[in-house]
């Protein structure tokens, strides 16, 4: 069978299947999601929205390379989809990007056509924080009150910091670094946010990991799930992946629970937090 036709096939048994019983009772706010351009041919936008959904969500943070997926979703579903900009005209940016001149114009010329609710996820690491090109992403999230969505390691969200003390930071995947770890980042910089996506060490039939919850319930306002579709074949985890995270939501209790499902990346993306205008 052509990969299309199985993609094809498989999104429609995924619209057919009833939705889970608790779906409506959980929204959820997924705030790691990709729609690139190598999912646009086989996951038309209509489709992918469709999926999101069919999963129950409240709201989507969408960001892809290049930025026009995330203006067609963003286009079909206006209430659902919170636009990021990814500095990634192509794949094969994520890792020379922090080089390339031409990444400011794009940005500023993107920024200047459409809204967004923050720059990224974007890689970047140690001291190429401190480079001309990603100095000017910061300098352009600061004028444009934007949140910074960083695939980083600890080293890198402190020098982000330095640059811009009163920025709001969304740490992609936690920095997968152990939860003392991330607590211990989360104490340093009160504008640290972290989000959950490709974290499954996060809990396990149904049950918090210990080390997750006490990281949970110290810093109940700080976390938000995320999926993170980086190939096309990960969108159909979607469901799945918010069917999950609906398995251990009800092992905290249920203040942090709802913060972290959605109340959380919900005052994230919305105008007014510290930081942004």
């Amino acid at each position: 069978m052509r990969r299309s036709s199985w993609l094809g096939s498989l999104l429609w048994l995924l619209a057919a299947a009833p939705a889970p019983a608790v779906a409506a009772d959980v929204l959820i706010i997924d705030s790691h999601v990709h729609y690139s351009h190598d999912a646009w041919a086989n996951l038309p936008a209509k489709d992918a929205v469709a999926l999101l959904r069919k999963a129950g969500l409240k709201r989507a943070m969408v960001s892809s390379s290049s930025d026009e997926g995330t203006q067609r979703l963003a286009a079909e579903a206006p209430d659902l989809i919170a636009p990021e900009l990814r500095p990634y005209r192509q794949r094969g940016d994520l890792s020379t990007w922090m080089k390339d001149d031409s990444v400011i114009p794009y940005l500023e010329e993107r920024l200047a056509r459409y809204t967004y609710v923050a720059i990224g996820e974007f890689h970047l690491y140690g001291a190429d924080v401190d480079l001309p090109v990603p100095r000017r992403m910061v300098e352009l999230a600061k004028k444009h009150g934007l949140v910074l969505h960083a695939h980083s390691d600890v080293d890198a969200i402190d020098r982000l910091f330095r640059q811009w003390p009163e920025a709001l930071i969304l740490w992609a995947h936690s920095g997968f670094e152990s939860p003392a770890k991330v607590r211990d980042a989360l104490r340093r910089h009160p504008n640290l946010r972290a989000d959950l996506a490709l974290r499954s060490d996060v809990a396990s039939n149904g049950k918090v990991d210990a080390e997750w919850r006490a990281a949970f319930l110290e810093f109940p306002d700080r976390f938000m799930v995320g999926t993170d579709t980086f190939t096309p074949e990960r969108w159909y985890y979607i469901g799945e992946h918010a069917a999950w995270v609906r398995s251990w939501l009800p092992d905290l209790p249920p203040d942090v629970a709802d913060r972290i499902a959605s109340k959380n990346a919900e005052a994230l993306i919305a105008p007014g937090p510290a930081g942004r205008k």
